[in-house]
């Protein structure tokens, strides 16, 4: 696996012009040298045509010892934007107009013409929707004070495609690889011409086309939906000021170190340790300390991009659970709708206030604990330090999102299945199974029963299956992911204190199941392979089916995920501290 590569070739001009503390920003290596090759229009010129920068031998920047903000953390920013302008309603008519003013879009005839079909509404209207979350660099205006750089254009160094369920209660985010290798479709350009398009590229590329301060959302929206397969509905960028308004906008959010950061670690050309940025342990940060932790790649494991994105992840889950906790009231929401509005660029689709607050009305049902975090599965090159998208691993993962099956197996197209077509042991499944009595009719008072549901099996879809059985019975059940073993021959159900009788009921779901006390607060159901074998051999069995049609004629879920993808997940309500870092060293 070869090492991250270091340096580019912007940094290693500003550390020969003594501006080696003040561009911390490109602490990632790969963003230099390699980006300045493929943004197609920032060429030599914009960096010998500022003598006024070299002439101040660092400035403002240097002062700020290469402290850089991320450009990854712009779309944490946006998800919580559209949540944010739920307060408009009320909010009056001046201040609509304000907000409102405040958006921009870029040219939606930039859009191929060429794309995936749009998804189909339900007979319920439900709808999933699909949008593209990118965090620019771009140093036009302020941007360039926090970017710590005088290099015109922009980059994405951060995408993320979010899917939000049909049932509007689930929603997972992708993080695509900046460094991918991917084919790049046709293009437009401010001159309105049209690229021929790349075999294969950098992903981020994709956004640099033309070499505009404002970057080329179209073109990034196109290569995802070339990539992908999937439409998307909506694509909203934030830029450096935007994000760190917003981080302030919020009084800060919760994030966590394994280890401290020091000045040497936010910019590698400083070459000596400095003065300390980021403690280890929890804090809470904003401004330029929220654009340090989420930019930062240097001194946390090794040095990877793979590591940023978890922290970008695990970034984005605090944010979106921060905004949801304090509520959707209009003093903690005007000041974040304010410097949220002012930083997006938008598809035309969202170029308002009041189609913004629709999207961000869509959001609020969801739990934090069903809003995931993944990467697109991946694998380092032998030619080269850059990535390829692993196959088929990586289309099985779209083919979910476009049959609304969550990761780890659920149906979330919000046509749940009714009680009467829960599961059950088939009469030659098992002897516990076949002499066990019947399913008891959902009672009313399970309806204040929480469940946390885990699969404690290799087998994918347990834990969904599991779920919706006991939904079909009124509990409130939450598939929490993989159990720490997956060795359960027998369906374990344990309860905290006082949860006895609770977990007497969930049991009578699961004949056969072990009822047994233990640490957790509530009750928690492991799924084991005798559920397994009740149910049809779970998702790899005829029921899941493996691309034909099910038993009623519908289309059958789609292949499991592998375990690279289901097992690197983050939920929105995990542990700050947890999965945070790749690798080894640093």
């Amino acid at each position: 696996m070869p090492p991250p590569r270091t340096g580019g070739r912007a940094e290693a001009r500003r550390a020969a012009q003594g501006k080696g503390a003040g561009r911390a920003g490109k602490d990632g290596g790969k963003d230099g040298g390699k980006d300045a090759g493929k943004d197609g229009g920032r060429g030599a010129g914009k960096d010998g045509g500022r003598p006024e920068a070299a002439a101040a031998g660092g400035g403002r920047a240097a002062a700020r010892n290469s402290r850089k903000p991320k450009k990854n953390v712009k779309k944490i920013v946006a998800w919580s934007a559209a949540g944010v302008l739920v307060l408009i309603a009320g909010a009056g008519g001046a201040i609509y107009f304000k907000l409102n003013a405040n958006i921009k879009s870029f040219d939606g005839d930039a859009i191929a013409t060429d794309r995936p079909p749009e998804a189909q509404a339900d007979a319920d209207g439900n709808k999933p929707v699909n949008v593209l979350l990118i965090g620019s660099d771009s140093r036009g205006g302020n941007n360039s004070d926090l970017g710590g750089g005088e290099d015109g254009g922009a980059r994405s160094d951060t995408t993320i495609l979010l899917h939000v369920y049909a049932d509007h209660k689930h929603a997972v985010g992708i993080s695509i690889p900046r460094n991918a290798k991917v084919p790049i479709p046709p293009c437009k350009l401010p001159n309105g011409k049209w690229t021929k398009g790349a075999s294969s590229d950098l992903f981020n590329a994709a956004f640099s086309v033309g070499g505009s301060d404002g970057g080329n959302p179209a073109c990034a929206q196109n290569t995802v939906e070339k990539l992908t397969g999937i439409r998307v509905d909506h694509t909203i960028v934030v830029d450096f000021n935007g994000f760190s308004a917003m981080t302030k906008a919020v009084n800060g959010v919760d994030v966590c170190l394994p280890k401290a950061i020091y000045e040497g670690d936010v910019n590698p050309n400083l070459h000596r340790k400095g003065d300390l940025v980021l403690p280890q342990g929890k804090q809470t940060v904003q401004g330029q300390q929220a654009l340090d932790y989420v930019r930062l790649r240097h001194g946390i494991g090794d040095g990877s991009d793979i590591g940023r994105m978890k922290r970008q992840q695990a970034f984005l889950s605090s944010l979106a659970s921060k905004v949801k906790k304090d509520g959707l009231s209009p003093t903690n929401l005007l000041p974040l709708a304010d410097a949220a509005t002012k930083s997006l660029v938008v598809d035309p689709g969202l170029a308002s206030a009041d189609k913004l607050l629709s999207f961000g009305l869509s959001l609020k049902n969801i739990d934090m604990h069903d809003l995931k975090f993944v990467t697109a599965p991946w694998r380092y090159r032998t030619q080269d330090k850059d990535l390829d998208l692993v196959q088929p691993d990586a289309n099985k993962l779209w083919e979910t999102l476009k049959a609304d099956q969550t990761i780890d197996g659920q149906n979330a197209t919000g046509q749940q299945p009714d009680a009467a077509a829960s599961p059950s042991a088939p009469a030659a499944s098992q002897s516990a199974a076949s002499s066990a009595p019947a399913a008891p009719a959902a009672d009313a008072g399970n309806s204040s029963i929480k469940v946390a549901v885990y699969n404690g099996t290799t087998e994918n879809g347990l834990a969904g299956k599991a779920t919706a059985q006991l939904k079909a019975a009124k509990f409130v059940a939450t598939t929490a992911g993989q159990a720490a073993s997956t060795k359960y021959k027998t369906t374990m159900i344990e309860y905290g204190s006082g949860q006895k009788a609770n977990a007497d009921k969930v049991a009578a779901l699961f004949p056969g199941a072990s009822v047994e006390a233990g640490n957790s607060a509530g009750v928690t159901l492991i799924v084991g392979k005798d559920f397994s074998a009740a149910n049809g051999g779970g998702a790899t069995g005829p029921a899941a089916g493996t691309g034909g049609a099910a038993a009623n004629g519908t289309p059958a879920p789609p292949a499991p995920l592998p375990t690279t993808v289901t097992n690197d997940a983050r939920s929105a309500d995990d542990d700050i501290c947890a999965n945070t870092t790749y690798g080894s060293g640093g």
